[in-house]
């Protein structure tokens, strides 16, 4: 009866070893779910229904966004670990994945617990934005009025862990500054309550500050990430500015269960890459402040590294957020 046992336990785990494989070389052959963390409409879900569309198209199965939110996007990164590692429930993570390990509870390890694919896109980047009525012509002005005014300026926000709050507290803490933070439900809600002169500033995504700036209600002051902007040459980073550090730049990407087989992995990577090369998503992308990366760069390898560094350097931030002399939010 032992040695019965023993075979019947050696046949199932052959079939469980051949059932991945066997699957992954049908695949796909049924609808795939991609699950957006965050509400419809805003800066991950609107290149996420894009792709899903031009993937659709491309792969000749359906493509389904669905949006489960909540908690600073762990919800919906949640719900896809709980998935069967099969391909067909992925994760349209964003930069929340690599913030909120520092900040809030999440019952899994971004970096690891994840098969991750490749971005979607990169971007927009993050802008630091003012009152247009306000006399301030640079970050320099900001800073000293800020200091001249203690505890007087405001800044509107999207809340813990997100990339205005912790733009905002890396500038006091660089700066020496007290910039109140106000928090809002997003970031485009903080900048429209910069035009009402409920708050003097914030730091925004560039495509909900383009037509603010572009239309005269908000100056922006700087660009908190890497490179200018084309659309505004003369608008100066953060570091030219002065101030060091201040990569806050946007990505949308693609992650399945980590389980996932390599060759479903390798099948999406391939996926990826023709769908957003697309002439049609790359101009929409720019539109919205939004670039595709090569498809020699973009690559699961690339993206993981990606995400473990970007992890460990919000770490830093985090750790930069707590000792900056912030005043009490009210």
């Amino acid at each position: 009866m032992t040695r019965l046992k023993l075979t019947f336990a050696a046949l199932a785990a052959l079939a469980l070893s051949t059932a991945s494989p066997a699957n992954a070389q049908n695949y796909p052959n049924r609808a795939i779910t991609i699950v957006v963390p965050f509400a419809q409409g805003g800066l991950t879900d609107v290149p996420v229904r894009l792709f899903a569309s031009i993937m659709q198209e491309k792969l000749g199965v359906p493509v389904v966004v669905e949006n489960k939110t909540g908690g600073s996007g762990s919800v919906g990164a949640s719900h896809v670990l709980r998935s069967e590692p099969d391909g067909y429930t992925l994760h349209a993570n964003a930069v929340a994945d690599t913030q909120n390990l520092h900040y809030i509870k999440v019952p899994y390890n971004a970096v690891n617990d994840f098969a991750h694919i490749g971005k979607i896109v990169e971007g927009p980047p993050l802008v630091l934005v003012i009152d247009a009525k306000l006399p301030y012509k640079t970050v320099a002005d900001l800073v000293a009025g800020a200091k001249a005014n203690p505890d007087k300026l405001s800044f509107g926000t999207s809340g813990p862990a997100s990339s205005p709050v912790i733009a905002l507290n890396q500038l006091n803490a660089a700066a020496g500054t007290k910039i109140q933070e106000v928090p809002y439900r997003g970031s485009g809600q903080a900048a429209t309550s910069v035009v009402t002169g409920a708050i003097q500033g914030t730091f925004t995504f560039f495509s909900s500050a383009k037509p603010l700036v572009d239309g005269g209600q908000l100056r922006a002051l700087a660009v908190a990430a890497p490179r200018r902007i084309a659309d505004w040459p003369d608008v100066p980073t953060m570091e030219e500015a002065g101030f060091k550090g201040f990569d806050h730049n946007g990505f949308v990407g693609l992650a399945a269960p980590g389980k996932t087989p390599p060759q479903v992995i390798a099948f999406l990577s391939k996926a990826l890459n023709e769908a957003v090369n697309t002439e049609l998503f790359k101009s929409r992308m720019a539109a919205l402040g939004m670039t595709v990366m090569p498809a020699t760069e973009n690559t699961p390898a690339n993206f993981q590294a990606f995400i473990r560094v970007s992890t460990e350097r919000q770490g830093e931030l985090a750790k930069l957020a707590n000792d900056a002399p912030t005043a009490p939010q009210r």
